[in-house]
Formats: structure tokens, C-alpha cells, sequence
């Protein structure tokens, strides 16, 4: 009897440990997990599927992952990171805390893109978003020469700021510290992220706002006013890819393997253009929301590598900064 009771109390102590939850610990951007972002959505379908709790941990704007990355270092408590772009992914790689992804996806995204760390999960065309009553300006000479005021966001916190940097470059490459030098009397503020700055433009802060050619179908799906439109500019616009990839340091490998997986899976990728309103990097067998075909469509797509873009970036913030110091 004594040898039973034993049992019984060593299973009373045992079973809690083995009915424990594994957790999994997605670091990404503020607007990813709010309640009208993707997450919620995603959290709950990827529960459904891997028997695990799926905590996403928000740090501000996209390019804050970085930066919050390079502080923690191998002690990050994330098992993945997703919300980096590629203007940002040298850096990251740099750090040494990413593991290879081992996966082959078959992608729909319009370039051609090879990453052993990162995969893209969605991806877009940066504009400016006006009002259709605005007649816009076609290219940046154009908008600097003209009295329009804009928001944009800080390229040192936000991947859009920084996208802004990087399109500016990839368009005039040595002339683009005269392009801010001529903009910095359009810009009404510099915000810290982009739920800031689009909220200061619907507000009548401001004439355009920096933002995506795919955030006018959020009126049109989610608020039935087709009244925003974006502008495509004739020297080409900036594309973004956002990525995701696993640590090295994660203790819940295979499950961060099946996260990676499932982002790319119609379930996730059907969510992500009416949330987190991009264009999906694997384009579900449904096709994409109805609102969308009514999109404006760049002629000239801009988008620098990885290396060329993380070469690119202290010399672009310095004319950035030195254009709004004035």
C-alpha cells in the first residue's frame, strides 16, 4: 500500500509537468498584434493546430526589432522575429542569432528571393496615400517643388521610415541628399512609426502620407470609402518584403519550424491582406480580396538587396538628418 501511495503521488507531481503547455515567443511590431492586425487571428489559428500557447511580444515599430535584437543579443527570450525587412536583414544577420530556416516555399512575390535565414510572409509597394480629390505629384522633384505637406515616419524606428531612405537612394542615388534638402519644408513631422503618422494624415495633419499603394483597400474593404488612393511615382516605387526567422537560441525549434511553415500557408496568407493589409507572399488558392483589383499598380519596381541596402543606409540617414537639422 505504501509503495502505491507513492505512485499515486509521484503521478499527482509528474502530471502537471507533462500536461504543461509548450510556449512559443514571436517577437513583432506594435500594429501586427492589435486588435484590427493579424494577430489575434493568426494566434488563434496556429493554437488550433499545434497544441501550443502562441504569445506574440510587440516592440514598437519594425525597425525597433533590430534594435531591441542587438541590445538583447543571445539572451533574447524570442524564438522568432517577424516584422524585420530586407533593408534590415544584413544587419540582423550580422548579429549571428538567426538559425537557417530549411524551407522551400514556392513564393508569388514579384522578385526573385533566396534567404537561408529569413522567409517573407508579405510584402508591398511604398506611396504616399492622398485624398483623390489631391491631384498628386508624380515623382520627389515634383513634391518637393510643390507646397503639399507630409508625414512621414523615423527610419531609425520604423522600416517604412527607413524604405523612404532607401527608395529616395535607389532612385537618385548621389543627388538624393539635394532631394531632402529640397522635402524638408513639405514634412509637417517625423512620427516614430506608422499607426502615428496615418492617423495625423486622416486627421488633415497633412496632404500624403507615407504608407503603402495597398492601404487605400482598407477604406474600401473595411469602411466602404473609396475616397484614398496612393501615388505611383514615375522614377519607380520602393518595394517592401517583410520577413520572419527563427533563433538560434529558441528551445522550441521544431515548433518554431511549424510557425514558419504555417505563416506561409493559405490560413495565415489569406488573413494578412485584409489585416495587416499587404499583398500575401504566397497568394492563396482563394486569390485576393475582392478591392484589390481596383489597386494602382507601379509601372517600375525599386528594391536594393540586402547588402546594398544595409551599405546604403548610414550615408542616406546622414542626409536625412542633416536635410531636416536645416
Amino acid at each position: 500500500m505504501k509503495s502505491l501511495k507513492f505512485a499515486a503521488g509521484f503521478l499527482c507531481i509528474a502530471a502537471p509537468a507533462l500536461a504543461e503547455t509548450p510556449v512559443l515567443d514571436v517577437l513583432t511590431y506594435d500594429s501586427f498584434v492589435s486588435e484590427w492586425g493579424p494577430g489575434p487571428a493568426i494566434e488563434k489559428a496556429f493554437e488550433a493546430e499545434c497544441g501550443c500557447d502562441l504569445r506574440f511580444t510587440p516592440a514598437g515599430d519594425g525597425a525597433a526589432l533590430l534594435a531591441r535584437l542587438q541590445l538583447e543579443g543571445a539572451k533574447t527570450t524570442a524564438d522568432v522575429v517577424l516584422g524585420l525587412d530586407t533593408n534590415l536583414t544584413a544587419a540582423a544577420r550580422a548579429t549571428g542569432l538567426f538559425a537557417p530556416h530549411g524551407q522551400t516555399p514556392a513564393l508569388t512575390l514579384p522578385v526573385a528571393f533566396d534567404d537561408a535565414e529569413f522567409l517573407p510572409y508579405d510584402w508591398g509597394w511604398f506611396a504616399f496615400v492622398h485624398n483623390k480629390s489631391l491631384t498628386a505629384p508624380t515623382d520627389f522633384k515634383a513634391l518637393a517643388a510643390s507646397d503639399l505637406k507630409i508625414v512621414i515616419q523615423d527610419p531609425r524606428s520604423s522600416t517604412p521610415g527607413l524604405g523612404l531612405l532607401m527608395w529616395v537612394k535607389a532612385a537618385y542615388g548621389d543627388d538624393a541628399a539635394q532631394i531632402w534638402t529640397d522635402l524638408a519644408d513639405n514634412i509637417v513631422t517625423v512620427t516614430p512609426g506608422w499607426s502615428e503618422a496615418y492617423g495625423m494624415f486622416l486627421e488633415g495633419e497633412a496632404d500624403l502620407v507615407l504608407s503603402y499603394t495597398t492601404s487605400p483597400a482598407y477604406h474600401l474593404i473595411a469602411e466602404e470609402d473609396d475616397s484614398k488612393t496612393a501615388a505611383v511615382f514615375t522614377e519607380g516605387n520602393y518595394m517592401q518584403v517583410e520577413v520572419m526567422g527563427k533563433l538560434k537560441s529558441t528551445d522550441q525549434n521544431d515548433l518554431a519550424d511549424k510557425f514558419l511553415a504555417f505563416m506561409l500557408s493559405d490560413a495565415a496568407q489569406s488573413v494578412l491582406p485584409t489585416t495587416n493589409w499587404m499583398y500575401p507572399a504566397k497568394t492563396p488558392a482563394e486569390g485576393l480580396p475582392k478591392g484589390f483589383e481596383t489597386l494602382v499598380q507601379p509601372s517600375k519596381s525599386l528594391l536594393l538587396s540586402a547588402d546594398e541596402a544595409e551599405a546604403a543606409r548610414p550615408a542616406a540617414l546622414d542626409e536625412w538628418r542633416a536635410a531636416l537639422a536645416r
